[in-house]
């Protein structure tokens, strides 16, 4: 049918593209199959009637649109569906011009597939030399086992075997499949003159032999190797001989051939007369090869590579090596170059393409000097060779399967070869091997990519993996990137048979080839690696710096917040000092207004709380305490609640009754082993002498499932609040200065340490004023705040603020969002809020949970527009992917682009930048990321490679002023570069709360100062790198804004190879190298880079990602990758804040206590 189709088209004048029939939609390079018939402009697609029932089709039962292809009109050719012409018909006999006869399609290394013409006189003048070169004569038989559709089976089987009458028996791909035998019994019964194989089909026909006892092969004159050009085709060729000889074929008539789509047959080897001597092998040295030099080899056999001639070239053709690649410039006797052919039978050009045929079709060959040898135009064939004694052809690779490695060539067939003689052969399939390179970190690096056997056992495959490394390294003298096996027949096939490159490749890349095993080697085969940053020691001292910044025309880096201002009022500045005087003194002035709304998952309000309310609260507690606690004035009060208004009152309870209250996250009733040892840890460390909390968590810490965690006898005091008497205090304690320590705010870092802070009644006065002079806050004012009270800022807003500047709060417990995602914004919308605070874990989840719901919430009437401010309060530096994602989102739900910013705090002092309500808007910097890694700031453009976008943290808020320090000299730095951020401020902490009197410690980080300028000032360490840029924008008292910029936590940073590197970079990366990588956390072992990625999708994409995350850090980040850990999500634990508790995760890797889907351990 397709011969009768082809030379249909022939007749008819039309030019025929023969493609392979696609099976489904995915079918492996089938969209560039669609790009070649949109280049091509074909329109009509002919085909049979089996094959038209083969197409998938849609419901209807019309032929699918396959991807990529353009529309096409589907005609069956069979005999029964078409007219016979008319008696007096002829068919029109074209005569031989350059117009173009037939297009052959062919991949290019990158999968991109194109057609080669072939012209009416090239078809012809291929036939004639054919016909000479092979000496066919009229009625021979032939046997042809290779595709009829393109190559040497149209070449010999359909064109030649035509015009010279040859009969010919072609015996398909399925039947080989089924009867490798079956080519073998056809020349057998046929004596066939001419047989047409690959090495497959010889190696085929040898392994099942064994059944055939009378075959004779002596007729063959001619067994035409298709693919002789491999330089692994000689095994096959020498085995079929050893074989077969006993079954009468001559050594003789084994004839080897070179093709190439763009040249045709280059060369084939004319069968030698009986009895004379076959023609001489080159050993040639595996090295020499891969620096492009013939050199034969003497040393050791192993290194070695045996390549067979493929006879001489065509007749009429003219033949040179040229280097492949730069001009093409002709090589030396001993080198290794591309073959270029001139002849009239060859392809004239890559239809469609005029940019490509050039630099193919038309290439002059030029000497040492770069002088054009001749006017004639070559066609470059593709093929890697020299010529041999005796101008025999010789081939020992192709410019596809060619891998440029550290400047050294590597042969991707020698690498197949080296591979599969590796034991135990039984591991996986011979011809399942894709050898191909990937680009990482500005070199080629090897992937091998094999399917492994079902019964092949993990101990087995491990081992065979281990070996070829070691084989290919002292053969090859070249490091493997990466090995992996798949499962079987799961790498994409070209439709006869063979694993399709390209599209492994691109399955490797986008992580969609799902490894069962895998085994990768960057520390081995990166070797150009930047050396290690030796950090130099500085002999210029602090003071010199800071005058050469000034006379460099720098300012110092220091921005200062707006004046508090002094109260001049008696009876305010004692309502200011003591927020206990401040909540008596509304329960006196203003009793029954609302200071608290908290709202339930329904967006009900559940509680609320009037000053009266909450101050009687507070006594009720107070009495308590006296009467039950047996307390002394400034004992630690442990105070354990769900976020609510019985954590406010109990709060103000224990100031009332003159001791320290330590609020602490309640553990979690269905993870208590996770979460009351830490609980545990804080009542410990904080040494209190009794716990206040609810009956519910009251029964949790005395219950059996408390026990298995921690030491359940030994709680201190426990008093729940649910149901007091009425009862008032008989007094309510004051304090003799406002020095005296309120509270003590514990918190756990990101690095897993347990520190908690003094802060002094003076300091939440002065944080509350400046808070309430950044967002204006008074009586009548409502704000909502959705985060957790337990800590820093989100401790200050919940349980300090409304009752010093008499806002109202509308309380929302992050817990609730859990069950009802968009109670926040449905409340901001409901009750009109303009400024709202929130936590990163609350915004993540409206941005991962609502944001495919836009349009339902709009529907239901939800409006942000009302929303001025919305401020996310963190210690880090700002999430900008985050926020921007959430603006973006709820942007059709009214919110302002303007109201998204986040505020910084630390530990030293609870607030530092709040973007307020007077100045200018957050603004946001490209940072060169390898700069930060020297500890410099340089700036660049947005969209500038390795540029790292940083946002404002808030608007200095007042009464604070910063500055930006050497941490090693601790002298100030100038405008725009990197260090340590100090803070000065009235509401800073007043030190770390220690039990073993660590005074040191303490006075380094709480009361410092400059080793030059301002000897007087004492500051606090902040512990956090950032820098501060004076910017363009004009703050509230109109100078121009200096703005902060926190870049990230010193104690988090990884020092690797001399640089420092701040973890969320190396994270930001890895998640973005694969659509299932929920969230990640890196930390190091050993000098090791440890990558913990969440695996989100199904189990079998878990492997797919550890080349993925390798490649990206080493890109990104010029870092090796020493292990990767593939995890369950919700592995990466989390605090409060929402912040990654690397440190914790890391003790549990260290402790075996992951439950890993994977680990990989890169070599």
């Amino acid at each position: 049918m397709f011969w009768v189709a082809f030379y249909g088209c022939l007749l008819a004048e039309v030019i025929p593209v023969p493609i392979e029939v696609p099976l489904s939609r995915q079918d492996a390079g089938s969209q560039q199959i669609g790009f070649l018939l949109g280049s091509c402009g074909v329109s009509l697609a002919l085909t049979s009637e089996v094959c038209l029932k083969g197409l998938p089709k849609t419901p209807n039962g019309e032929i699918i649109q396959f991807k990529g292809w353009p529309r096409m009109k589907w005609v069956v050719t069979d005999t029964k569906y078409l007219t016979k012409p008319s008696k007096d018909w002829q068919p029109h006999i074209p005569t031989a011009n350059t117009d173009a006869a037939y297009i052959e399609y062919k991949a290019s290394k990158e999968g991109t597939v194109m057609g080669v013409a072939v012209s009416k006189i090239s078809m012809l003048t291929h036939c004639q030399a054919l016909t000479q070169a092979c000496n066919y004569c009229e009625g021979e038989t032939l046997v042809n086992v290779l595709d009829c559709k393109k190559d040497m089976g149209l070449w010999h089987g359909v064109l030649t075997s035509v015009m010279n009458r040859i009969h010919t028996i072609t015996v398909p791909y399925a039947v080989m499949k089924a009867c490798p035998m079956s080519w073998v019994q056809r020349v057998h019964i046929h004596k066939a003159r001419v047989a047409l194989v690959k090495c497959r089909d010889l190696h085929w026909a040898m392994m099942a032999h064994k059944d055939q006892r009378d075959t004779n092969l002596s007729s063959i004159r001619m067994l035409i190797v298709a693919d002789g050009a491999n330089p692994w085709s000689v095994s096959s060729c020498d085995a079929f001989l050893n074989v077969f000889q006993s079954h009468g074929l001559k050594p003789e008539v084994i004839c080897p051939c070179a093709t190439s789509p763009e040249a045709l047959t280059v060369a084939i080897r004319r069968p030698g007369a009986r009895g004379a001597p076959l023609p001489a092998r080159a050993i040639l040295s595996m090295g020499g090869l891969s620096h492009s030099v013939i050199r034969v080899n003497t040393e050791d056999k192993n290194s070695a590579l045996t390549v067979q001639d493929v006879g001489h070239i065509m007749p009429g053709a003219l033949m040179c090596i040229v280097k492949p690649d730069g001009p093409p410039q002709l090589c030396k006797t001993d080198e290794i170059g591309e073959i270029v052919i001139n002849s009239r039978a060859g392809g004239t050009m890559y239809y469609g393409l005029p940019g490509v045929t050039k630099n193919t079709f038309e290439v002059i060959p030029v000497n040492q000097a770069g002088a054009p040898i001749g006017e004639i135009p070559f066609s470059r064939t593709g093929l890697l060779g020299f010529v041999g004694p005796g101008s025999l052809v010789f081939v020992v690779g192709k410019i596809e399967g060619l891998l440029l490695v550290s400047g050294r060539r590597h042969n991707a067939d020698d690498l197949v070869a080296t591979a599969l003689a590796v034991e135990p052969v039984k591991t996986v399939y011979r011809g399942r091997i894709a050898v191909f390179s990937v680009t990482v970190f500005y070199d080629e690096r090897i992937v091998i990519v094999a399917e492994q056997r079902p019964d092949a056992s993990e101990e087995d495959s491990f081992q065979w993996m281990s070996r070829v490394l070691q084989a290919i390294d002292s053969i090859h003298q070249v490091g493997l990137y990466c090995l992996a096996l798949v499962p079987a027949n799961t790498l994409p096939k070209t439709p006869l048979g063979g694993i399709h490159i390209c599209e492994t490749k691109q399955n490797f890349l986008e992580g969609n080839l799902h490894p069962c095993n895998i085994l990768m080697c960057p520390h081995t085969c990166v070797t150009n690696m930047p050396k290690p940053r030796q950090k130099q020691p500085v002999d210029v001292g602090p003071a010199s710096m800071l005058v050469g910044n000034l006379v460099a025309g720098k300012r110092i880096a220091q921005a200062t917040g707006r004046e508090l201002g002094v109260v001049e009022d008696q009876d305010l500045i004692r309502k200011h000092q003591f927020l206990s005087e401040a909540l008596q003194w509304r329960a006196q002035t203003d009793p029954d207004h609302v200071l608290y709304v908290l709202l339930n998952a329904k967006g009900v309000a559940v509680c609320t709380a009037t000053c009266a309310q909450l101050h009687k609260r507070a006594e009720k507690i107070t009495a308590t305490l006296m009467e039950r606690g047996g307390l002394n004035t400034g004992d630690n009060v442990v105070l354990l609640y769900p976020p609510g208004i019985d954590l406010i009152a109990a709060f103000y309870g224990c100031l009332y009754a003159g001791v320290i209250p330590v609020t602490v996250r309640p553990p979690h009733p269905q993870n208590l082993a996770a979460t009351l040892p830490t609980v545990r840890m804080i009542i410990d460390v904080s040494k209190a002498a009794c716990i206040l909390t609810t009956q519910p968590l009251m029964r949790i810490l005395r219950s059996r499932e408390a026990a298995a965690s921690v030491n359940v006898k030994t709680w201190p005091t426990i008093i729940d609040t649910d149901d007091l008497p009425r009862k008032r205090p008989p007094h309510i304690y004051k304090p003799p200065t406002a020095e005296m320590l309120a509270y003590l705010d514990f918190s756990v870092s990101t690095t897993g340490m347990l520190t908690g802070v003094k802060m002094s009644h003076a300091a939440i006065s002065t944080l509350c004023r400046s808070i309430k002079l950044q967002c204006e806050l008074y009586s009548s004012r409502q704000i909502a705040i959705c985060l957790d009270p337990y800590c820093g800022l989100g401790f200050v807003l919940w349980c300090l603020s409304s009752v010093y500047s008499g806002h109202q709060s509308i309380l929302i417990p992050p817990l609730e969002l859990e069950s009802s995602l968009p109670l926040w914004l449905s409340t901001l919308s409901q009750y009109k809020i303009r400024d709202t605070f929130c936590s990163y874990s609350v915004m993540e989840l409206c941005t991962k949970g609502l944001g495919t719901q836009t349009e339902m919430l709009k529907a239901r009437g939800l409006n942000l527009s009302c929303v001025r401010s919305c401020v996310v309060i963190a210690e880090e530096r700002p999430r900008l992917s985050l926020t921007q994602s959430f603006s973006k989102l709820f942007k059709d739900l009214g919110l302002s682009s303007r109201a998204v910013s986040t505020a910084f705090g630390s530990r030293v002092n609870l607030a530092i930048g709040l973007q307020g309500t007077a100045g200018p808007d957050p603004s946001t910097v490209y940072v060169d990321m390898k700069s930060l890694r020297h500890d410099r700031v340089r700036l660049v453009e947005r969209g500038a490679p390795q540029s790292l976008p940083l946002m404002e943290s808030g608007t200095i808020l007042p009464g604070v002023r910063v500055i930006i320090v050497n941490p090693e000299t601790r002298g100030p730095l100038g405008d725009s570069h990197l260090g340590e951020i100090w803070v000065n401020s009235p509401h800073s902490a007043s030190g770390y709360y220690t039990i073993y009197g660590e005074e040191s410690l303490q006075a380094d980080h709480f009361n410092t100062r400059l080793s030059f300028g301002e000897p007087n000032t004492l500051w606090a360490r902040t512990g956090y790198l950032g820098f501060i840029k004076r910017t363009e924008l004009l703050d509230a008292s109109g100078d121009r804004h200096d703005a902060l910029f926190v870049v990230g936590s010193l104690d988090e940073t990884l020092e690797l190879r001399g640089l420092r590197y701040h973890p969320i970079d190396i994270e930001t990366s890895v998640s973005r190298a694969h659509r299932s990588i929920a969230e990640s956390a890196v930390f190091t072992w050993t000098n090791l880079l440890v990558v913990v990625a969440e695996l989100s999708g199904s189990e079998q994409e878990a492997l797919d990602l550890v080349p993925l995350v390798t490649n990206v850090v080493l890109e990104e980040h010029h870092l090796i990758v020493g292990v990767v850990v593939i995890v369950d999500p919700g592995v990466i634990p989390i605090n409060s804040r929402g912040e990654k508790q690397r440190m914790h995760l890391r003790d549990s890797f260290l402790a075996d206590q992951l439950d890993p889907i994977y680990v990989a351990y890169n070599m």
